[in-house]
């Protein structure tokens, strides 16, 4: 059921990346993006893959999605604190753009709600605060009117 939730989050930002990308090329507002994705097991390897993926050049923005589950020791909060400062870490040191799609939830079913249920889908939303900020930081830089 985890796989699950985390399956859905990944396709909201996926549909997110693809519905932008399509609106894009239709109003020609935005230049092509190089989208790209990579996979890593623990939160230690998702940290050095956003910063190579951040350092490798030619990307506007990363997406990075995860989902948490609360169990019985306090890793869960170590977990969670480590994603967000990492994450954050990383979009500064390369002036990146990155969404932060950990879902950090007390069940699996609660994950499930904010995959595509009830609460939406975190995935897309997190996909489409890195697509805003690609264009605000292209603007801020002058790239773009």
């Amino acid at each position: 059921m985890l796989e699950r939730a985390a399956l859905r989050v990944l396709g909201g930002a996926a549909a997110a990346v693809d519905r932008a990308a399509t609106l894009a090329a239709y109003a020609q507002t935005v230049r092509a993006r190089k989208r790209s994705r990579a996979e890593a097991l623990g939160h230690g390897e998702r940290m050095l893959a956003l910063a190579e993926l951040a350092q490798s050049g030619g990307l506007d923005g990363l997406v990075a999605l995860a989902v948490v589950i609360r169990g019985e020791t306090p890793h869960f909060d170590y977990v969670c604190a480590e994603a967000s400062r990492g994450i954050s870490g990383v979009s500064v040191d390369y002036r990146i753009p990155i969404g932060f799609g950990v879902l950090t939830c007390d069940s699996v079913r609660q994950a499930e709600q904010r995959a595509g249920g009830d609460a939406g889908n975190k995935g897309w939303e997190a996909a489409l605060a890195a697509l805003e900020m690609a264009l605000l930081v292209d603007r801020l830089r002058g790239e773009q009117p």
